[in-house]
């Protein structure tokens, strides 16, 4: 292991954390911090890593600006059975960051050369600084500022996560001014902004059979409603032969996920396009607005190399485990795909999944069709599946008790149940039952 443009090693966590990781964010393509390996590569380890990850993350917060908070990730992985705490850090779109004390200068500010980090001149400063976006989703103020947060607030609280009167403020939707911005207003419980799922008959867009509208709710609320529905849509097709049983999805679960979520994060929301996703006979196809943020050119995106657009959904999409780590999703997509299902042009950026098994004679081998299986719940939902069959009168407050889930939680799995025909819900809300179908 060597160092290079976006590898930093690092034996113990010094004094230098904040001018290194300022010299990457201020770096076109980012880069990579790890510690516990020393300037040769050879692997030391650390102690205690967990404690050194919030100090890691507490230091980066605080000593540096602007914001950093969705432009950087720490983890803790094992190498020669030993633990390395790896600091992953975006290309930032608010050029130039600089340590907080020492300001917008050339005593704050760093570049990444190489594998060094070398201190910016004043001219270097000023540049980066005119060419600073400002149309960020933190910065534009939202078109209404009658806004509540009650879904975005369930989500996190299911995460674990210990809410305050400060929730808001950490989470960075106000503007400077202390208004709710944009970010705020895509994670509302109320906003505009909806996101469709077409589904088409034939292999183009002459035969419209659904047209599934998913929005005008808090985004993440509204982004796992799309991924349940294309769960539901991606069947899993059931082959027999003489000697094995094979299963196998009509678009790879893994890859078609991580492309929902990406286009989700990195639409650019100010001009008014939301995200589609569309069904065809042959093939599945995300379309988000905007194309590959300034800061990359396909090759980098394709190395993974992080630049968030909206580093505000990054930060709460991250939070709410639907992001595991910068950089991932496009690499884990490439696991299973080649790149040339990607579309780029100035303004968007397609995805198009190819169908596997289309036309094939299931269960060929033994002169019977053996059926389709569409959807698999989930270990939450399989628990209500049980307690609806022991008592079909049961009702979502009761399942929310012997679940240790809130109430929002069940509503939204039973909601995915009954569209999946799991489960169908027999006369009314107040006297009726609830039936397993299948």
């Amino acid at each position: 292991m060597i160092e290079n443009n976006r590898l930093e090693f690092k034996r113990v966590l010094n004094d230098s954390l904040e001018k290194e990781v300022v010299g990457f964010l201020n770096y076109h393509e980012g880069g990579e911090i790890h510690i516990g390996i020393d300037d040769n590569g050879t692997i030391f380890g650390v102690e205690d890593s967990d404690e050194m990850q919030k100090r890691i993350v507490d230091r980066i917060k605080n000593n540096i600006y602007p914001s950093t908070m969705g432009l950087f990730d720490v983890v803790t992985v094992n190498m020669d059975e030993k633990n390395i705490v790896k600091v992953i850090i975006s290309s930032g779109s608010e050029k130039p960051y600089y340590i907080r004390k020492y300001g917008m200068s050339p005593g704050g500010c760093f570049l990444r050369v190489g594998t060094t980090v070398q201190q910016m001149n004043k001219e270097m400063i000023d540049s980066l600084y005119s060419k600073r976006i400002r149309n960020s989703l933190g910065q534009l103020v939202s078109p209404r500022q009658d806004l509540s947060f009650k879904q975005l607030k369930i989500f996190y609280e299911e995460n674990g996560f210990d809410l305050n009167n400060k929730f808001l403020n950490n989470l960075e939707l106000y503007t400077e001014d202390n208004k709710f911005n944009y970010a705020a207003y895509l994670l509302a419980d109320e906003n505009g902004i909806s996101m469709k799922v077409a589904k088409y008959s034939g292999t183009d867009k002459v035969d419209l059979i659904e047209n599934a509208e998913f929005g005008y709710c808090s985004l993440i609320k509204a982004t796992e409603s799309i991924l349940n529905k294309l769960e539901i849509e991606n069947i899993t097709k059931t082959k027999i032969t003489s000697t094995v049983r094979k299963e196998n999805r009509l678009v790879d679960p893994t890859a078609l996920r991580e492309a929902v979520i990406n286009a989700i994060i990195h639409n650019e929301y100010t001009n008014g396009i939301p995200p589609v996703f569309e069904i065809f006979a042959d093939r599945f196809v995300i379309t988000s607005s905007g194309g590959l943020p300034q800061e990359l050119n396909q090759a980098e995106f394709f190395d993974g190399i992080s630049a968030p657009r909206n580093k505000e959904l990054m930060r709460v999409f991250k939070d709410v485990k639907l992001v595991e780590q910068l950089g991932s999703g496009v690499q884990r997509i490439l696991k299973m795909y080649d790149r040339s299902i990607f579309k780029f042009s100035p303004n968007f950026l397609k995805v198009s999944f190819p169908m596997e098994n289309v036309g094939e004679n299931v269960g060929e081998n033994v002169g019977e069709n053996v059926g389709e299986n569409p959807f698999k719940p989930n270990n939450t939902q399989t628990k209500i599946i049980s307690l609806v069959k022991l008592d079909r009168h049961v009702t979502q407050e009761e399942l929310s008790k012997q679940l240790n889930k809130s109430v929002r939680t069940i509503e939204r799995n039973m909601k995915t149940l009954q569209e999946a025909k799991i489960i169908a819900r027999i006369g009314s809300n107040t006297t009726g039952y609830w039936e397993v179908l299948k």
